[in-house]
């Protein structure tokens, strides 16, 4: 029942924070990429970076999985390595990351609640774990413009399937901007402002506008 006596200007046990959150990314690899056809697969590329990005400034742990480096998908995709330089990607066998202990273990190990999971492909690799975790009590959050399909079809219908079981659709600037919240957070400002410039098209070319008009003005 309501009670508005309780009502006081406090964030939601629902938002995401650096505190409960995991990102999951899954299968960001070239033999994965070769077969999105649901979107623009630089935009992808992108996205992932700058999600990847946002983790490192918040210190969200993140846990990186491959299917098959080896022997058919190739290495994790570069740029993505290259934000988390002291980690190894955990290299599975099966299509649902959910069925490895390995990375089980991992996402455990950081004791947060809430999965950010991103990947290739969307109706297969991220569809099977996220239910497997859902089942098993996380939050999934699927941020769905740093992740593909084989089809547009699939990039629809596969976020429908995670959506029903509980699954909670977001996009990475979103998660971004969750994580920082208040632009009075000067210790994580300037680097959502440089993550945003890099990876946030026509929003990045805004504060790049801004911040020289101000800067302008300031030496004027």
């Amino acid at each position: 029942m309501f009670d508005i006596t309780k009502v006081r200007a406090a964030g939601g046990r629902d938002l995401l924070t650096p505190e409960n959150s995991v990102m999951l990314f899954v299968d960001h690899q070239p033999q994965m990429f070769f077969g999105v056809g649901s979107g623009d697969r630089a935009a992808i590329i992108d996205s992932t970076v700058g999600l990847a990005k946002a983790a490192r400034a918040f210190d969200v742990p993140a846990v990186l999985t491959t299917v098959a480096a080896e022997s058919f998908s190739g290495p994790i995709l570069p740029q993505l390595a290259a934000v988390f330089p002291e980690q190894d990607a955990i290299d599975r066998t099966s299509m649902n990351a959910w069925e490895d202990e390995a990375l089980v273990e991992a996402v455990k190990a950081t004791g947060r609640t809430k999965i950010i999971l991103s990947g290739l492909w969307i109706e297969v690799c991220l569809v099977l774990p996220a239910l497997s975790a859902l089942e098993q009590g996380y939050e999934v959050y699927v941020v769905s413009d740093a992740s593909g399909g084989v089809s547009p079809a699939a990039h629809e219908h596969a976020p429908q399937r995670m959506l029903a079981a509980g699954a909670v659709p977001v996009t990475w600037v979103q998660v971004l901007l969750e994580l920082q919240r208040d632009w009075a957070r000067q210790e994580t400002y300037g680097a959502v402002m440089e993550i945003v410039k890099e990876h946030a098209g026509a929003y990045g070319l805004g504060v790049v506008y801004a911040q020289s008009v101000i800067d302008e003005h300031a030496s004027g």
